[in-house]
């Protein structure tokens, strides 16, 4: 006789809320009916470890069976089973789970059981208009029970023909659930969810190829590795074994640079491999790619709340019961043994990395160029890190060596320090079009480093607060003169109108949009002309403000240059001489108004005295437009610079061919 009830709940209706809305993927469903069912398989297995069960518990193995056109799927297992009362117990009581009380029973014998929450079955009901359990316990004298609900707090329960120890799950698939009724799609989740289960997980049979197409053979196809990589002892494995785990894992990407093995099991348990990727490509840098499972069941691939942040651009596996759970499995929830795994793992990572500096130096440096990227951002983004990366990061100069800090520091020491006894790493962004800056430094006896990374502007600060009595300055940042300051410089002396002039004549021939501070300099008649240059300051904290370093402001403000005039050199002196000749000086300025005059007559003062500058400047701007040296000169350094486009480029072109010609055929 059938036994009719309603489902009793812990809290307020609860029901429609888990049918509804209590996992984020309906998708979850299958994840956790193979979890209930790898449960009950593991219990079958303490059971029977403990002594408390006598009978031979047979071949243990969880099946999924999908008939497509009845649209019902099963998921059965040869598992404990359950009684007429635990059905009661902990199918019509939501959130009574048998986990918890099964576990302090068994401890000893057990450390897999998944379900702690008692909810896991009842995500059935979002993709499903019926369900029913048959299921049969291992006690001695037990009888089967057959319990069915069609999605509302009503149920049946009557007595079962089931014969056989375990439990068998039918879904019933709602119209709108069809995707679920497909072989390839539950496929895919059992290979999303389920592939590492420690219990084998079989769905179907192993095909082969015959008659030109591929038929079912009598073997069964288990979808899963009970046994996965980080589930073994590091001692067991070799490197062979690490890669071709992770060629399993992202069977479409390069070889990993190195790998870690978690294992640890006080204060926490956590397993894993994590696997760092090349990062060359940095546009296509990919997060997301560490699986988080609890007992070998895949939870999430987004763990940015157990691990720091820049970890997240490792590969690979964690694996831990420790790491807190919501009930339906797919967010983290904060707490304390989270900070002590994130702390753990950071920890593991900088060890690793200490060794192979060590003991795989040139293996490191050979893979430099991939890893820097990961490096500097754990840097940037973790103190501690940050400290123990000062002890195996490298710096790699425009030669292609490669240095330890300490290493570099006494390499350059004795060259790079500067009047004030701060040591200066001259470093490039861009060996070809830093080319002749390079060199310039190299022939002063100067070593530059190369810092292509998108993160250097963040990083150089950072490492300016971290290396005492140091500063960073970009080779072209400065004339080679003023980057490495020996003793204190003698300014080149010009009076007010003189750099006034200077300044407006070279800003005449200048593109527009952009800010220029003029200065002349004393650079000697070999070295260029003009020198145009941007403030290490400015440039690095733009830099930083594109990156999304908080500093936008710096982002906002125009392209500031500087542009430094070689009063030495011979073509500057001869353009500053036919100024001199061509253009009047300018003439006396019309006297200030009296600090007590009306505010109209200190306009009427000002208005006067800034026609004559402008007369002046027309002047020299009217020079400076026709004076053919002026213009090349100004156009070299902005070609140098990568500044000179478009319009002014192809007079610059025009202007050259004359040039030559003229030089050559007249």
């Amino acid at each position: 006789m059938a036994n009719k009830g309603q489902i009793g709940v812990t809290t307020e209706n609860i029901f429609p809320v888990i049918k509804q809305f209590l996992y984020s993927d309906h998708e979850i469903f299958l994840r956790e009916l193979v979890a209930n069912a790898v449960d009950a398989t593991q219990k079958m297995k303490a059971l029977a470890a403990s002594g408390d069960c006598k009978d031979e518990i047979g071949d243990l193995k969880v099946r999924i069976e999908l008939d497509e056109k009845a649209k019902t799927l099963k998921v059965i297992d040869n598992g404990i089973g359950m009684t007429e009362e635990e059905v009661d117990k902990y199918i019509n009581q939501i959130a009574f789970s048998s986990a918890g009380e099964f576990l302090e029973k068994y401890k000893d014998q057990i450390g897999n059981i998944i379900g702690h929450f008692g909810l896991g079955f009842y995500s059935a009901f979002m993709v499903s208009k019926k369900v029913t359990i048959d299921t049969l316990s291992w006690k001695e004298g037990a009888k089967a029970v057959l319990w069915s609900c069609d999605g509302s707090p009503a149920y049946e329960m009557e007595d079962s023909s089931k014969s056989d120890r375990g439990t068998v799950i039918t879904l019933y698939l709602d119209d709108d659930s069809d995707e679920f009724a497909s072989q390839s799609r539950i496929g895919e989740l059992l290979n999303k969810y389920c592939k590492f289960m420690p219990v084998p997980v079989v769905f179907g049979k192993e095909q082969e190829w015959k008659d030109g197409k591929y038929v079912d053979t009598d073997k069964d196809k288990v979808i899963n590795s009970v046994e996965p990589l980080w589930a073994k002892a590091p001692s067991e494995l070799k490197e062979e074994d690490y890669l071709a785990f992770y060629r399993t894992l992202y069977p479409m990407n390069e070889e990993p640079l190195f790998y870690i093995h978690l294992n640890v099991d006080y204060p926490f348990n956590l397993t894993g491999i994590l696997y760092f990727p090349k990062l060359k490509d940095r546009v296509a840098v990919e997060r997301n790619k560490i699986s988080l499972y609890c007992n070998q069941m895949f939870v999430t691939d987004h763990v940015d709340n157990i691990v720091p942040d820049f970890m997240t651009l490792l590969h690979g596996v964690i694996d831990s019961p420790d790491i807190p759970l919501n009930v339906s499995r797919s967010y983290l929830q904060s707490d304390a043994n989270v900070k002590k795994i994130s702390g753990y793992i950071t920890k593991k990572v900088a060890d690793r990395l200490e060794d192979i500096f060590k003991n795989q130096r040139k293996d490191l440096e050979a893979k430099w160029d991939n890893l820097k990227l990961f490096i500097e951002y754990g840097m940037l983004s973790d103190e501690k890190f940050c400290d123990r990366a000062l002890k195996f990061a490298l710096l790699k100069n425009t030669d292609g060596k490669y240095f330890s800090f300490d290493e570099y520091k006494a390499a350059v020491e004795g060259t790079q320090t500067d009047k004030d006894k701060k040591l200066v790493y001259l470093y490039a962004t861009d060996v070809e079009g830093q080319y002749a800056f390079i060199e310039a430094a190299k022939n002063k006896g100067y070593d530059v480093l190369l810092m292509d990374c998108e993160l250097d502007s963040h990083y150089v600060n950072l490492l300016e607060r971290k290396l005492t009595d140091s500063r960073f300055a970009r080779v072209d940042s400065d004339a080679v003169e003023n980057l490495i300051p020996k003793e204190e410089k003698v300014k080149l002396e010009m009076k007010e109108d003189e750099r006034y002039d200077l300044e407006n004549l070279f800003k005449a021939v200048l593109p527009a949009g952009k800010d220029y501070y003029v200065t002349g300099d004393n650079l000697g008649e070999d070295a260029a002309p003009i020198l145009i240059t941007q403030s290490e300051f400015m440039r690095r904290y733009r830099e930083m403000s594109a990156l999304g370093g908080g500093m936008n402001f710096y982002g906002e403000m125009p392209e500031s240059y500087n542009i430094t005039v070689n009063m030495q050199h011979p073509l500057v002196a001869k353009v500053w001489d036919a100024k001199k000749s061509e253009v009047a000086p300018q003439g006396e300025l019309p006297a200030e108004a009296p600090s007590d005059a009306s505010d109209e007559e200190k306009n009427h003062a000002r208005e006067a005295r800034e026609a004559v500058r402008k007369a002046h400047r027309s002047e020299v701007e009217a020079f400076a437009e026709k004076n053919e040296i002026l213009h090349q000169i100004v156009d070299l350094a902005l070609l140098a610079n990568g500044m000179l486009k478009g319009k002014a480029l192809s007079d610059f072109i025009s202007r050259s061919q004359k040039v030559v010609t003229d030089a050559y055929l007249k």
